[in-house]
């Protein structure tokens, strides 16, 4: 007989780690690494655009030098924080360095919204904050969106019912939607969030990846050029190297007033002490080529992106809504009728093709299953068109039985 009782995990585990579950893309992409299956799944950046020379030549350089190797300053690395601050218009003390997006989301969360809050979120929204919120027991309120960004006058009935931390949008070819939040509706937006005194977390990874139309200022740009005082700012601002340089690097950065950065390098501190030293030093020895790199990485999207427009014409015509994004990485189909884009997963993954059923990226459960994701970044043009031409009947007879 055992001298010892073994632990039911189900009781030792915090409540915040029992509301943990699955990510739908995690367990999408295990089934996707199969050579035979076209993925338009996983929203990864396309590996053989990486600057691998480059990095390897700056691997040399760097590990000539002992401190790339040792503990660093938790607010990141003097000269990364000055080129990222310079871009923005503001100082180093408004830049904290995190180990990736993802890491700055949780961090700014945990800082703005204590269990039992709640945020607003655009309806859909980037799963990895529903995520984030889930973790720390926040509730998410979701709010109406169309083609040019979330519903300001939705936005302000929200606020305005509610006590709400903070506001999480993606204005840059929004993850899912590929949506870009137009600039009326940022002005609108920072107008609302000015009068109701609430954050704005403005979640930019894609923003430097624009392949068709003209810029639009960021809501952090607007805010500084409204206020006249970073410190006056109510957005809080995240922004990567992940897509122009490489997601290994784990190098990230978020902006913000420079009282709110004070506390989020306390925070940052006491999650990880500081984000590699090494890896920041390749960042900064890389920040040379980032231009050619966005330009890269662009041009290859555009041309996907394209592909991706034209097979869908071909294959449907205007039988689908669906976005058609000016940048980034993504676009969102939806379908008419009664159609379960979850339930018919299975039959795509059986075709050779694979996506993300839209219901992941809302916070209330049941909604979104008539639309669908498809990442084009990571497949060639002759792959997209090959994959929607084994997705189209599959979403064809799903459409003809709805009907």
């Amino acid at each position: 007989m055992p001298d010892h009782a073994p632990i039911d995990w189900s009781r030792r585990l915090s409540p915040a780690a029992l509301r943990l579950s699955a990510s739908d893309i995690r367990e999408i992409l295990k089934v996707t690494e199969q050579p035979s299956v076209i993925s338009f799944a996983g929203g990864l950046p396309a590996p053989e655009l990486f600057p691998v020379q480059a990095l390897q030549e700056a691997a040399a350089r760097v590990l000539q030098q002992d401190t790339a190797v040792q503990y660093s300053t938790t607010e990141g690395d003097p000269a990364l924080r000055r080129w990222i601050g310079g871009h923005a218009g503001v100082t180093p003390d408004h830049v904290q360095i995190v180990s990736g997006s993802q890491q700055g989301l949780e961090l700014v969360c945990r800082l703005l919204v204590a269990p039992g809050g709640a945020v607003v979120v655009e309806n859909p929204t980037y799963l990895g904050w529903l995520q984030v919120c889930q973790f720390g027991g926040v509730r998410t309120v979701p709010v109406a969106t169309d083609a040019d960004g979330i519903l300001p006058d939705a936005l302000d009935e929200a606020l305005s019912a509610g006590d709400i931390s903070a506001v999480y949008l993606m204005p840059n070819f929004q993850n899912p939607t590929g949506r870009t939040t137009s600039l009326e509706r940022r002005e609108a937006i920072l107008e609302l969030a000015i009068r109701h005194g609430v954050p704005l977390i403005e979640d930019d990874p894609y923003g430097e990846l624009r392949f068709r139309g003209e810029p639009l200022p960021s809501l952090h740009d607007l805010a500084i050029a409204r206020l006249g005082d970073p410190d006056a700012s109510p957005v809080i601002r995240l922004g990567t190297f992940s897509k122009i340089l490489a997601p290994g690097l784990r190098v990230a950065w978020v902006l913000g007033p420079a009282p709110f950065i004070d506390r989020l390098t306390l925070a940052k501190q006491a999650a990880d002490l500081h984000t590699s030293t090494l890896a920041q030093r390749l960042a900064v020895e890389l920040l040379p080529i980032v231009p050619e790199q966005i330009a890269k990485v662009t041009a290859a999207y555009g041309e996907r992106a394209l592909a991706l427009e034209d097979a869908l014409d071909a294959a449907f015509g205007d039988r689908l809504v669906r976005t058609r994004p000016d940048g980034g990485m993504f676009t969102w189909l939806e379908l008419d009728g009664p159609v379960d884009a979850a339930a018919l997963l299975p039959a795509a993954l059986e075709a050779g093709v694979a996506y993300v059923p839209g219901s992941a990226f809302h916070a209330v459960e049941g909604e979104g299953r008539s639309a669908l994701r498809l990442s084009y970044s990571c497949a060639t043009p002759a792959e997209i068109h090959e994959g929607i031409g084994r997705l189209a009947p599959v979403l064809r007879g799903a459409l003809t039985a709805a009907a």
